[in-house]
């Protein structure tokens, strides 16, 4: 090795040693004839430095024109700092080396951001120069506790008899939703494989292998629009178990989360333990997403029952729909400016609100522009149900059942920011369960899986499958960590019958389901047994452990927010001669 010492290495103990240090100029500062760097390398800093009086001339001549990012080797001993200028907050701050010996092993031109400070800087070029962007130490605790998470997760699956199998990365296009990345065959033209979603099928048929604990840290492709939180690339850890239950997948799971949280993050407490589970329609009708933060404590107070057949034609006519009407009590909310309240229909209505109704209480009285059509006596009988006090604000959602809840709780969700509400010395885990198994979609009317067409429905709402699927529940379960999904998953379907049924509400017939899924079909003929798990998202659990606002910040090479790859320059064009290798024509837009 080069060096005898990493730079985060050396200290009080060691002072009068001879350490060689290798390291990027952190910073430099030239003070009376006294240099000194600040020697940086991935395990800390430690200062060197250079005194005309005791320094070798030639070693100290050099010194004077080294510049910041140059690649310096430094030999000399280590010496206590002098009164007062030790460093609390470094743990080599004690002491600093005065260099004996210099070697530049290479030269840097000026950065274009700087690297020793954290400052704002576009992300088009952090990106474009992520290999210095990952100089920086945010950027570097970030990837070392990246990497402290998957060491802990493998060591925690690893105890409790999982084994670790990879799959593979070209597979058989079998779309489920999300559109897929193509690979054209070389050899096979006009035949392709696709970049895996995720290993769900690949999963359920280790199952099958008799392989009763899968593992693996997997990476997955989704050709989606981007957005903070999303990355074309990502990685899930997963499970899959046999011979289980529900409550068994979650138990394993949740043990795997509390110790990584509190191994990695030991200065926040974890809020709850067990988590709390709450079924989709509780956390809807009580937080207005099927995602809550319950770091804070508003709630919505189903109402519909109340205003059935009120005066106020939007809500009456929301509850003769069959449609649902919710109130948020918002305390203090009264403080709330006009332009406040503005915004905040502004983004109800982002969310698929039609407006925002509310009632401010005054002191003289309620103040509203909905309070005249609902009548003096429904408006004190409503502010009544939420528990309404004088200062407060209460909102109102009137719709669909998503539609009237949802924009609701991003209500809710910003109001608690506006009012300092959330604790954020909490890790707060929620499990939500009994998800609905199908949904319309608004814009074709087809019916979906809401999850995945392998998830098992609920054996008391089997029955249901062909006369009301809409209204059947899945053995499915999401994991939340403040107010932001990690991951989810259900017990599978293991039997053709069952499966075929699941299929044909889903308008999937035989000729296309052997198409797509006939790999599965035929393995659940030989003896598959009950089974089920759960993926997680990595990137999304780095990113809330790191404190980041997306998970870009926690990936070493991500895309950028249009999927493009600015430090290589990928996508790119590739040689006419390899475009027709492949059997492929690209046609002019």
């Amino acid at each position: 090795m080069l060096r005898t010492h990493t730079c985060g290495e050396l200290r009080a103990s060691d002072i009068k040693k001879i350490a060689t240090l290798c390291g990027w100029v952190h910073r430099r500062r030239d003070h009376g004839g006294l240099i000194f760097l600040d020697l940086r390398d991935r395990y800390g800093f430690t200062q060197a430095v250079f005194d005309p009086k005791e320094s070798p001339k030639e070693v100290f001549a050099v010194a004077e024109r080294v510049r910041p990012e140059w690649v310096l080797k430094v030999t000399g001993t280590a010496r206590k700092r002098l009164e007062g200028a030790a460093r609390s907050d470094n743990p080599t701050g004690e002491i600093e080396v005065l260099v004996s010996d210099l070697q530049i092993l290479n030269e840097a031109k000026t950065p274009p951001f700087e690297i020793d400070q954290e400052k704002e800087v576009g992300e088009d070029v952090r990106l474009q120069y992520r290999f210095l962007d990952l100089r920086r130490p945010r950027l570097q605790r970030n990837i070392a506790l990246r990497h402290e998470i998957c060491a802990i997760i493998r060591n925690y699956f690893h105890r409790n008899h999982f084994l670790e199998i990879e799959t593979p990365i070209l597979v058989k296009g079998t779309p489920e939703g999300s559109r897929e990345y193509l690979v054209p065959s070389r050899l096979y033209h006009g035949k392709f494989y696709v970049l895996p979603q995720s290993p769900q099928q690949l999963k359920q048929l280790l199952m099958v292998s008799g392989f009763d604990r899968y593992f693996q840290i997997a990476r997955c492709f989704r050709d989606e629009d981007q957005r903070g939180d999303r990355q074309p690339e990502f990685t899930q850890f997963e499970i899959e178990m046999s011979f289980v239950e529900q409550r068994d997948i979650i138990d394993v799971m949740e043990q795997c989360f509390i110790e990584v949280t509190e191994k990695v993050r030991p200065d926040r407490k974890i809020q709850k333990k067990p988590f709390p589970h709450l079924t989709y329609r509780e956390a809807m009708e009580t937080y207005g997403s099927d995602k809550p933060d319950l770091r804070f404590d508003l709630k919505l107070k189903n109402v519909t029952a109340l205003v059935k057949g009120c005066s106020f034609k939007v809500f009456a006519d929301a509850v003769s729909r069959g449609g649902i009407v919710a109130a948020l009590r918002v305390p203090k909310g009264a403080e709330l400016t006009r332009k406040e309240i503005d915004e905040l229909t502004v983004l109800a209505q982002n969310h698929g609100a039609k407006g925002l109704a509310y009632v401010v209480l005054k002191p003289e009285g309620l103040q509203s522009p909905i309070v005249k059509f609902l009548g003096d006596d429904l408006a004190q009988k409503l502010m009544k149900e939420v528990g309404a006090h004088v200062g407060d604000i209460v909102f109102f959602g009137a719709d669909e059942y998503k539609l009237a809840l949802e924009p609701l709780g991003e209500v809710r969700k910003a109001c608690a920011r506006r009012f300092k509400l959330i604790d954020e010395s909490l890790w707060s885990y929620l499990w939500v369960k009994e998800f609905p198994m199908f949904e319309k979609s608004v814009e074709t009317g087809e019916v979906g899986a809401v999850h995945h067409p392998f998830t098992r429905p609920l054996a008391e709402d089997e029955h249901l499958l062909e006369k009301d699927p809409l209204h059947m529940r899945a053995i499915a379960h999401d994991l939340v960590l403040n107010g932001v999904e990690v991951g989810g998953g259900s017990v599978r379907i293991h039997e053709r019958a069952l499966q075929k049924r699941v299929f044909d509400i889903l308008q999937i017939s035989d000729a296309d389901a052997e198409r797509r899924f006939g790999h599965m079909l035929r393995a659940f003929e030989y003896g598959a047994p009950p089974h089920g798990g759960i993926a997680m998202g990595l990137d999304r659990f780095c990113m809330l452990l790191s404190d980041e606002p997306n998970i870009r910040e926690v990936i070493a090479f991500p895309k950028d927010q249009k999927a493009k790859d600015l430090l290589l320059g990928a996508p790119s064009e590739m040689p006419e001669a390899q475009i027709q290798e492949l059997g492929i024509k690209i046609l002019e837009e």
